[in-house]
């Protein structure tokens, strides 16, 4: 089942992003958990998960930024788009995708954007599939 996250899928959640750059698993500490507030607290914060029989498989974070541009409407930006390894190429990931997409349409966004890190192929053909492309704007990234 395709849904937006719930407060019961924090550890589901955090099992899930350990597979997202080796992340550890965070202690639930109150700085952890005021952010973890902060997100399901924040109408324009979405995410979105593939729920396997209790096993939160797959996620990517979509959220609406409000913009004074194109007429005032919002754009989406879609963030850590995640599977777990054992639940790969079964199309979670393009469903919570696909999820993602209608609540930007929903929220009457003019355009999704989302970012990458990696350059393998198979990679930037499952975004390119889709519905994404490379060519129509450029990214640079600054550190902090």
């Amino acid at each position: 089942m395709i849904r937006e996250i719930t407060n019961a899928d924090f550890d589901g959640l955090m099992k899930l992003y350990m597979e997202l750059h080796d992340n550890p698993f965070p202690e639930k500490d109150d700085r952890v958990l005021a952010v973890w507030n902060r997100i399901m607290n924040d109408k324009d914060h979405h995410i979105i998960v593939a729920d396997i029989d209790g096993v939160i498989a797959a996620s990517c974070v979509c959220v609406i930024i409000p913009n004074l541009t194109r007429g005032q409407r919002p754009y989406a930006f879609i963030e850590n788009v995640v599977t777990s390894a054992k639940y790969r190429r079964k199309g979670f990931a393009t469903a919570c995708l696909d999820f993602a997409r209608e609540l930007a349409r929903n929220e009457n966004c003019y355009k999704m954007m989302l970012l990458t890190g990696s350059k393998k192929e198979g990679t930037l053909k499952f975004y390119e599939n889709a519905g994404y492309n490379s060519s129509d704007k450029t990214a640079f990234i600054q550190w902090l």
